[in-house]
């Protein structure tokens, strides 16, 4: 019993010595072939170079800093989000740049930019879906509203996420005119956006998009009233304190919803001669949105304004505001009353063809209008 103990005991001890001895050997090889390894990447390296030792790396590397750095599209891709952090200084700033060279390298579709000016939702939207369908490439859209708005469109809506960042716009004040430069530099900063229109939430078209687009194409002028208004409401409002940046006999009035072309655009949002003499001389009874861009365009840019607007409005109640109309107002005798009885200069030629929008139209008239679009608006 002792002595097969004894034998036991020294079977296990040997084996116990094995083990040891074979891991040692194990690693002792793996630390020479990692010497080797690190001895031949060494030599290769120094006698071939870096970039042949790594060939799959740098393919997948080198495009991106091309890209990055050198790629046109860069300049020219819109910008994906519109919900940016910049301050009103900053994006106008960026929204001034233009390029000196007017030859495009790229083919260039040119865009209107529709520019809605809301307090919040946009009742007439689907009326505007209608509109835009099939005309994709030659519109962008923008909307500026109160700043605790949150838009809640459908991904499929034309308006989904098109949203800018907005601050509180009163009417009559200068901050409503910064709206609209915000909307203006916002647009901007697409290259392709050509012409720029600026609407309401109670606005609607009264052509298809075909018709509007080649209307606003074709023409010579930018659609902007700017008319010397010799009473109260016009030279009345005018303050010496305005020069000698603007003296009397420029200055203009007009109604604040206009299309303008980039380069008007450009003027409006890189102005900082005229904007601090009517931020501080125009208050109300002065409503700056009235006078500001109708005089500073005329002085800068007179010959390209068609000197009226494209919006039609009904101002035959009187007051302070036109009409709003609501669902029962939307006849097919009003509408007709739309069209009818219109004369104007369309490229220094008589025209009946004088407005392209129309507003102020409630909620309510959205279904009645659905019904008579295909009838009296063509879509």
């Amino acid at each position: 019993m002792e002595e097969g103990k004894d034998s036991t005991v020294l079977s296990r001890t040997s084996q116990s010595r094995v083990l040891p001895q074979r891991l040692l050997q194990l690693l002792v090889l793996f630390l020479v072939l990692c010497f080797a390894f690190s001895v031949v990447s060494v030599y290769t390296i120094r006698r071939f170079g870096v970039l042949s030792f790594v060939p799959a790396i740098m393919p997948t590397l080198q495009p991106c800093i091309i890209e990055e750095r050198n790629n046109l599209d860069n300049w020219i891709r819109p910008p994906s989000n519109l919900m940016h952090t910049m301050s009103d200084k900053e994006l106008l700033w960026r929204a001034s740049f233009t390029p000196r060279i007017k030859n495009y390298p790229f083919k260039r579709i040119p865009k209107i930019a529709f520019m809605f000016l809301t307090k919040g939702p946009l009742p007439l939207a689907p009326l505007w879906e209608r509109f835009f369908k099939g005309h994709e490439g030659l519109y962008s859209i923008y909307f500026h509203s109160l700043p605790s708005f949150q838009a809640d469109f459908p991904s499929s809506s034309v308006f989904y996420k098109r949203q800018i960042p907005s601050q509180v716009a009163e009417w009559g004040k200068m901050s409503m005119c910064d709206a609209e430069r915000r909307l203006l530099a916002n647009a901007l900063l697409d290259i392709s956006n050509e012409w720029f229109v600026l609407l309401s939430e109670s606005c609607i078209p009264l052509y298809n998009f075909s018709i509007i687009y080649n209307y606003i194409k074709r023409s010579k002028y930018s659609f902007l009233g700017a008319f010397d208004d010799l009473g109260p409401h016009g030279r009345g409002r005018y303050s010496e304190k305005m020069l000698p940046e603007v003296n009397i006999t420029q200055w203009r009035k007009g109604s604040q919803w206009f299309e303008i072309n980039r380069k008007l655009a450009l003027y409006i949002v890189e102005d900082m001669k005229y904007y601090p003499k009517f931020a501080e001389f125009c208050r109300p009874a002065c409503y700056v949105d009235e006078h500001y861009f109708p005089t500073m365009l005329t002085i800068q840019a007179g010959k390209l304004l068609a000197n009226r607007s494209i919006t039609w409005v009904d101002w035959s109640r009187g007051g302070a505001h036109p009409a709003t109309f609501g669902g029962a107002d939307i006849t097919e005798e009003f509408m007709k009353r739309i069209f009818e009885g219109h004369n104007c200069l369309y490229n220094d030629q008589p025209s009946s063809y004088c407005y392209l929008f129309a507003r102020k139209f409630a909620p309510s008239a959205l279904e009645p209008l659905f019904l008579l679009a295909p009838k009296f608006l063509g879509f």
